[in-house]
C-alpha cells in the first residue's frame, strides 16, 4: 500500500468519524510497531481498554474505532472456515457466501508425516479465512491422544509429542503467512471431552512437560503462534483459561509468549483469576445476561464491567489490564492492521487440490492380502456396503462442523472411477443416525431408513453373494458419543451392529475391503478374516475421490498411524491403570483425573506389555510397493551437550511402482537415573522413490532428543551415558541401530 493510498484512507476515516461527531486521532505509522502500541495504549480510555479484552458478539471483539482499529473476527475451523452465525445466537446466519473447502481432519494431516503438507494446509486455510475476513482461526489442536475414547481426538495430531510438534509448526507458519492468526488449542491437558468443564487433571511435572506441552511449546517458540486458546479443564484446581502456572509461569514467562490468550467459549469462570492469571481476551462466557437475553449482556462478562468496577474501586491498578491490552493491540497489528496482507481465495481449485493431496497422503493401508488395489479389468461387479459411504462427514461433530461448497461422498467417488462395464451396487448395511441437519446445515441425501437391522443385514448378504469384491465403508461418525465435541465414546467397539454385518458378509464372500472412517481406533474382532483394511479418517471435501484413488491404485498409499491402534482398551495406559475417566469429589462438582500412566502414553505403554501387541503400532502403514531400509551409520560415536549427531541410512524402493516411505528414528537410553520409556520418537523423514531408486537420508538430533525433564530442578537434563538410535518404519519395526555416547 503506497503513501497516497494510506493518506486517502486516513482522510476517508477522518471524514466518517467527523460525520459521527467524533474527533479522529491519527497514529504515526512510521514508528516501529511496539512504539505504535505504546502510543495507542497511552491514548485509550479505561472504557476502550476494557472493551477490547472481551467479546461483543459470538465470534468478534471490538477494536478501537476512535483510533482506527477495526473489530477482530475469530472463527472456528481447524479443518475449514465455519459458516457465520447470528450476532448473539449459535444459529446459522443464512448467508450464501460462507461455504468453504473442508480440509482433512488433523489426524489425517498427522498421518501424512509430511511437514510440507502441514505448511500447505495452513496457507490454504489462511486464504479461505482471508476471503471471509476472519482474523483469528481457532486452531490447530495439539492435545495428546491419551485414550481412543476421546471424542475430539479427530481434531488433534496423535499421541506423540514430537510428531505433533513437527506438524504444528509449519501449519502455524503457513496460516500466519497470510496475516491470519493461529489460535493453538486447547492449552492444555484437554484429553477427554466428557465433563470437560469439571475435570481437574492430576499429572506429574515430567509427564506434563515431556508429553502434553511440547507441541504447544513448539507452536509458540518455533511457529511464532500469535494466540493460544485456554482449555476447559482444570489443572491444580484452577481452570486453564486463567491458570497461574499454565499461563503466567510456563506460557508467558518460561516460553516468552508475546501473543494473546483467548478463553475457550465459556471457559472463563472468575473475574479475579482472569485478571491475575493470564487471560487476555474473553469469549462466550455464560452470564445470566446472555442466558436471559438481557441487553448489553457482553458487559456482564467477567472481564467487562466487573473488571472496570474493581479498578475504579481501587482493588486493582491498570497494570494487568495494560498488559492484556498491549497483547491485543499487538494482535491487531499482526492481523487487522497489517498493511501487506495477501489476497484471500474461497473454494479455489488450488484449495481442493491441497485437500485432495493431504487426504491421499494421510490414508493408511493397514492390511492387504493381495486384494488391493482392486483390478477393475478383472472385476465385473462391486458392492459397497455401509452408511458411511453416503453420509456427509463435514457436518456435525461440534465446533468443527462446516458448510461446504461440495463434499464427494465415498459411494460417488467409487462410482466415478468405474468404467461402464463394471456394475456398482449399494446396500445400507446399518443405520447410524438419520439426522438431516446440524446447526442449520443439511446433510445432502436423505438418511431416512424404515427397515430393521435384520432386513438391512439380509440385503447386504444377498448382494454380497453376487459381487466380485465387497467394499464395506464403516467406522464412526460425528454424532454424539462418537467422534464429536462435548462427549467421549462409550465403547471401543464399532457402533451400530457393524461387526454383525461384516461377519455375515464374510460367510458368503471373503473378498471384503474394510474402509474405516474415524479419528479414533476401534476393536476389529474379525480382522484375521478380512484381507484388506484401510484407515480413511474424516478427510473433507474430496473424501470420495481420495478413497477411490487409493482403492483402485491411482494413488499409492503412504500414510502412517499417528497413534497406537489397540486390540482392546486394556492395552491403553489410561485404562489399564484405571485412571480414566477420574473420580468425582464428594461435592460432585469436580472430577479428579490422575494420569497414573505418567509418561507411558501410546507406544510408550505398549512397549512395556512385551507379549501383548496392539492391532497396529504407532507409525505403521503399508504401501503397494516395498522398501528396504539399509544399515544406519552415525557420523560420530560420541557427542557433547553442545554437539549434534547425524544418522544416515539408505532407503530403496524394491517394488514395481513409485511410492513413499517414512523413516523413523527412536532413541533408547541404555541407563538413566530416572525411569524412561524404552524408546521415544526423536526424528523422521518421508522420502518419495521411483521403482528401483535409492536415496540416502539424514536424521540429525541434539541433546534435546536425549533429555528428560528433571522435576526436581525444573529443567531439561541430558545425562552423560550410552544411547542407542533405533531406525525403522514403525514403532515395532526398527531394523537398524547405532550406539553412541553422550560425554
Amino acid at each position: 500500500m503506497n503513501k497516497l493510498t494510506i493518506a486517502l484512507l486516513s482522510l476517508m476515516f477522518a471524514t466518517s468519524m467527523q460525520g459521527q461527531g467524533q474527533k479522529p486521532v491519527y497514529l504515526d505509522e512510521s514508528k516501529p510497531v511496539e512504539q505504535r502500541i505504546d502510543d495507542a495504549l497511552s491514548r485509550m480510555t479505561l472504557d476502550e481498554k476494557i472493551a477490547v479484552i472481551h467479546a461483543q458478539s459470538k465470534f468478534s471483539s471490538p477494536g478501537v474505532k476512535r483510533l482506527g482499529f477495526p473489530d477482530l473476527w475469530t472463527d472456528d475451523g481447524p479443518h475449514g472456515v465455519r459458516p457465520d452465525v447470528l450476532w448473539d445466537e449459535w444459529e446459522q446466519a443464512g448467508q450464501t457466501n460462507d461455504s468453504c473447502v473442508a480440509f482433512p481432519a488433523l489426524t489425517c494431516l498427522a498421518a501424512t508425516w509430511n511437514p510440507d503438507l502441514a505448511r500447505l494446509y495452513g496457507e490454504s486455510l489462511g486464504e479461505e479465512a482471508l476471503y471471509r475476513n476472519k482474523n483469528v482461526m481457532l486452531g490447530p489442536g495439539v492435545n495428546i491422544y491419551r485414550t481412543p475414547l476421546g471424542g475430539r481426538n479427530f481434531e488433534y495430531m496423535g499421541e506423540d509429542p514430537l510428531l505433533a510438534s513437527r506438524m504444528v509448526v509449519p501449519y502455524v507458519q503457513g496460516l500466519q503467512s497470510k496475516g491470519v492468526a493461529a489460535c493453538v488449542k486447547h492449552y492444555a491437558l484437554n484429553n477427554d471431552e466428557e465433563n470437560r468443564h469439571q475435570v481437574n487433571v492430576v499429572v506429574s511435572d515430567r509427564a506434563l512437560h515431556e508429553i502434553y506441552l511440547p507441541a504447544f511449546k513448539a507452536a509458540v517458540q518455533e511457529g511464532g503462534a500469535w494466540s493460544i486458546m485456554g482449555a476447559y479443564n482444570l489443572y491444580k484446581d484452577q481452570h486453564n483459561c486463567h491458570n497461574e502456572i499454565m499461563l503466567n509461569k510456563i506460557l508467558k514467562r518460561d516460553w516468552g509468549f508475546d501473543g494473546v490468550v483467548i478463553s475457550d467459549w465459556g471457559g472463563c469462570h472468575n473475574t479475579d483469576e482472569a485478571i491475575r492469571n493470564g487471560l487476555d481476551l474473553e469469549f462466550g462466557s455464560w452470564t445470566d445476561g446472555l442466558t436471559m437475553g438481557k441487553t448489553n449482556a457482553y458487559n456482564l462478562y467477567y472481564m467487562a464491567d466487573a473488571y472496570k468496577k474493581a479498578i475504579r474501586e481501587g482493588r486493582y491498578t491498570t497494570k494487568e489490564l495494560d498488559d492484556k491490552v498491549r497483547r491485543v493491540l499487538r494482535l491487531f497489528y499482526r492481523t487487522t492492521m497489517r498493511r501487506d496482507k495477501p489476497v484471500g481465495f474461497l473454494c479455489s481449485e488450488s484449495h481442493y487440490d491441497a485437500a485432495l493431496k493431504i487426504a491421499q497422503e494421510g490414508i493408511v493401508l493397514l492390511k492387504n492380502d493381495a486384494l488391493l488395489p482392486i483390478d477393475i479389468t478383472k472385476t465385473s461387479k462391486i458392492l459397497v456396503v455401509g452408511e458411511n459411504a453416503i453420509k456427509m462427514m463435514t457436518v456435525g461433530g461440534g465446533s468443527s462442523s462446516l458448510k461446504v461448497q461440495r463434499e464427494i461422498l465415498p459411494l460417488d467417488g467409487i462410482r466415478s472411477h468405474l468404467p461402464s462395464n463394471v456394475l456398482l451396487d449399494y446396500a445400507r448395511g446399518y443405520v447410524g443416525d438419520t439426522i438431516q441437519s446440524y446447526d442449520g446445515v443439511t446433510v445432502g441425501r436423505s438418511l431416512y431408513e424404515a427397515r430393521s437391522q435384520a432386513e438391512l443385514t439380509a440385503e447386504a448378504v444377498g448382494k454380497a453373494r453376487e459381487a466380485d469384491v465387497v467394499i464395506f465403508i464403516g467406522g464412526l461418525n460425528k454424532s454424539s458419543h462418537q467422534d464429536c465435541e462435548s462427549h467421549d465414546r462409550k465403547s471401543y467397539d464399532l457402533p451400530y451392529a457393524q461387526n454383525e454385518v461384516i461377519e455375515a458378509i464374510l460367510k458368503v464372500n471373503p473378498r471384503l475391503v474394510y474402509v474405516n472412517i474415524s479419528g479414533n481406533g476401534a476393536a476389529l474382532p474379525w480382522l484375521a478374516k478380512v484381507p484388506a483394511v484401510v484407515q480413511a479418517w474424516f478427510i473433507g471435501s474430496q473424501a470420495g475421490e481420495a478413497i477411490a484413488s487409493v482403492l483402485f491404485g491411482d494413488v499409492n498409499p503412504s500414510g502412517k498411524l499417528p497413534f497406537t491402534w489397540y486390540a482392546s482398551l486394556d492395552q491403553c495406559g489410561a485404562h489399564a491403570t484405571g485412571s480414566y475417566p477420574g473420580t468425582w469429589r464428594d461435592d460432585k462438582k469436580i472430577i479428579d483425573e490422575e494420569y497414573r500412566e505418567g509418561l507411558f502414553v501410546g507406544y510408550r505403554w505398549t512397549d512395556r506389555l512385551k507379549k501383548q501387541k496392539p492391532l497396529f503400532p504407532f507409525g505403521f502403514g503399508l504401501s503397494y510397493t516395498t522398501f528396504k531400509i539399509g544399515k544406519a551409520v552415525a557420523d560420530k560415536r560420541s557427542m557433547t551437550v553442545d554437539d549434534k549427531i547425524t544418522f544416515t541410512v539408505a532407503v530403496t524402493n524394491t517394488g514395481s511402482r513409485a511410492g513413499a516411505e517414512t523413516v523413523q528414528l527412536y532413541i533408547h537410553d541404555k541407563k538413566s537415573s530416572v525411569e524412561r520409556p524404552y524408546k521415544e520418537l526423536k526424528a523422521f523423514r518421508k522420502v518419495f522413490l521411483q521403482p528401483g531408486e535409492t536415496q540416502e537420508i539424514s536424521l540429525t538430533i541434539d541433546k534435546q532428543a536425549l533429555s528428560f525433564y528433571d522435576d526436581q530442578t525444573g529443567r531439561w537434563t541430558a545425562e552423560p551415558g550410552d544411547f542407542e538410535a533405533l531406525i525403522g518404519n514403525s514403532a515395532q519395526n526398527l531394523i537398524s541401530s547405532c550406539s553412541f555416547t553422550l560425554r
